[in-house]
Order: structure tokens, then sequence, then C-alpha cells
């Protein structure tokens, strides 16, 4: 396993680590607790010791999971977990420091921690991002021993750079992948972007860039990729990472032709997230003790070469740039 810097926090995390939204039943079906706690065992065994989850996956079950294998492990494990997402509806005059207070209390219950290694806001309205009493809020948990870092999982670029603000802010959750460009040219550019610890979330893009779904693919009726790709139920961004799904299939090939080889797709697509320095880690999701595995052999690719790095980015503009470029 190779490690970096977790931003500010100073953690030397997992380049390639575990998010846990799809562990239990949260694409679709129900959540089993016998193969959430394999994959997360697994996940430890290979050396993997971040591991990203939140208080929504599967009504809490994903944190209890991750609570119990973590004190069943003599390892150092970091967990994140995140609050925010339950309040309904879901704007701004819902988040309170009252309310995330008893939410982080109720996510320590979960997990069965006295600390939460690192709490994050989870994709609030962007103006939450401008209120200063909410992030006192996480300072003061962080004085009573209750936390010990404090990020933010955003949707927009522009909230990344709001929240960067507040001294508290140590690590930043946002979509990174080979169909999402916009943070590489605008966010990891900063000069003051090695203070946080950037996590990369849906670096397959739902699943598309695994190169192993079709036109004809059905997904469960509970899955966000049935139900989600308007933005029905929350922001589209984060299904197939927003972009057409048959626009996708189309890029998908073309990426295949590029990375030709025995090694998957998939891989490749963790392996140019972790081609910016600026990523701390990455957290693609399972749902089998197979994927871990499968995600991780992105750590012995070979560097990817500039003409292909080219080859990747034209494909973005081809495809995608026009529709999503300006969304998030």
């Amino acid at each position: 396993m190779k490690y970096r810097t977790l931003g500010k926090t100073g953690w030397n995390v997992s380049e390639v680590s575990l998010g846990t939204w799809q562990v239990g039943g949260g694409w679709g079906g129900t959540f089993d607790e016998k193969t959430a706690h394999k994959i997360l065992h697994h996940a430890i065994d290979q050396g993997i010791n971040f591991i990203d989850t939140a208080d929504v996956y599967d009504a809490g079950l994903s944190e209890k999971v991750v609570g119990k294998v973590l004190r069943e492990r003599s390892e150092m494990v970091y967990i994140a977990t995140k609050c925010g997402r339950q309040i309904n509806p879901h704007i701004d005059k819902g988040h309170t420091p009252q309310v995330l207070r008893q939410f982080v209390e109720a996510s320590l219950k979960n997990t069965g921690l006295e600390t939460i290694d690192l709490i994050q806001l989870h994709c609030p309205p962007s103006s939450v991002y401008q209120r200063s009493e909410i992030f006192e809020l996480f300072e003061k948990l962080k004085e009573e021993g209750k936390i010990q870092a404090m990020g933010v999982s955003v949707e927009l670029v522009d909230e990344a750079i709001t929240a960067m603000q507040y001294e508290i802010v140590s690590t930043i959750q946002i979509i990174f992948n080979m169909f999402r460009h916009k943070p590489a040219e605008q966010l990891f550019n900063r000069p003051d972007i090695s203070k946080y610890g950037i996590i990369a979330r849906v670096p397959l893009a739902s699943g598309l860039l695994t190169g192993k779904l079709h036109s004809h693919t059905v997904f469960d009726p509970q899955d966000h990729r049935t139900f989600n790709r308007n933005g029905e139920a929350f922001d589209k961004g984060e299904t197939f990472s927003g972009i057409d799904f048959q626009k996708g299939l189309l890029a998908v090939e073309e990426l295949k032709d590029i990375f030709k080889g025995n090694e998957p797709l998939a891989a490749w697509a963790i392996k140019w997230v972790l081609m910016f320095p600026q990523v701390s880690t990455v957290i693609p999701g399972a749902s089998k003790v197979e994927q871990v595995s499968s995600n991780l052999q992105a750590m012995n690719l070979p560097e990817i070469s500039p003409k292909k790095m080219e080859a990747v980015r034209n494909i973005y503009e081809k495809y995608f740039k026009a529709d999503i470029h300006p969304l998030w």
C-alpha cells in the first residue's frame, strides 16, 4: 500500500481507500452486515487505513458496522463520516449548530467510538458555507474531544473554495474523475491547496468507468442510477457524475481504446485520479470483497503518459465539458 498526507491533519492515509455508500444496501437491495463486515476487514487486511461513511448510509447501519470492525482491529484506521443529509427539507435554515451537534452525537453512538477522526458536512446548500456559526460548532466539538478533524463534502468547486476560509476545515471531498475535470483546473491550482486533504469521490462515475455497463443494463429500482439521473432525489452530479448515460457509454469505448491491455479500465480510472499529487486519497466503493482488490490494482499500474492524459482530456472536452463544466 502507498500512503499520502491528508492535508493539515498530518495523517498518512492509503492513497486508495474505501467509500461505503454501497457496502450495504445503499445501491439497492437490503443491508447485509455479514458482507459489509467481510469487505471492511478485507480492506484493512490490504493496508487501507481510511474508511469513509455517513450517517445516512443505510440509516446508520453503515456507521455501526464500520465502528464494529474498527473495534475488532488493532491497526490505526481513520474513520471519516458525514452529517447533515438527514435534514429534510435539505435547506439552509435546517442546518443549525444544535441539529448538527445531535447528528455528531448520534454518529458517536452508532460507531461506538469515543471520538470521530473526521466529520464532514454532507453536501449542504451553498449558503451554509457562508455561516461562520456552523464552523464554530465544529471548533467546539474538537475542543470537547468528540472529533479530531473537520472537513466538507461538496458538490461545487466554489463551495470548496468558500470553505477554505475556515481554519477548522482540514479536508475537501469532491467528485473528481475522467469525466469531471473542473477541480483540477480551478481548485488544485490554488497556492494553499497543500493544506487540505483532497478526498476524491465517485472515481468510477457510478460504475460507468468500469467499462462493464451497456445501454441495456438494468439497475435495481432502489439504486440511485435508476431514480436519480435527473436529480430527482439529490444532486444529479452524484449519479454518473451528472453526465448523460448514453454519452458516457460512447466515451468509455474511446477510453477502452486508449487503455488497451489486460488491466481493467476501472484500475486506470483510479490511477488517473492518483496522477494528480493534490489528491490525498481516492475512495471507490465496493459491494463485494473482490471489488476492493480490483480497485487496489491501480497502485501497481505505471504512470499514465502525458499523451494518454491528453487523450483523456480530449474525450472530456468532446463529450462533456460544455454540458457539465458550468454546473459543478
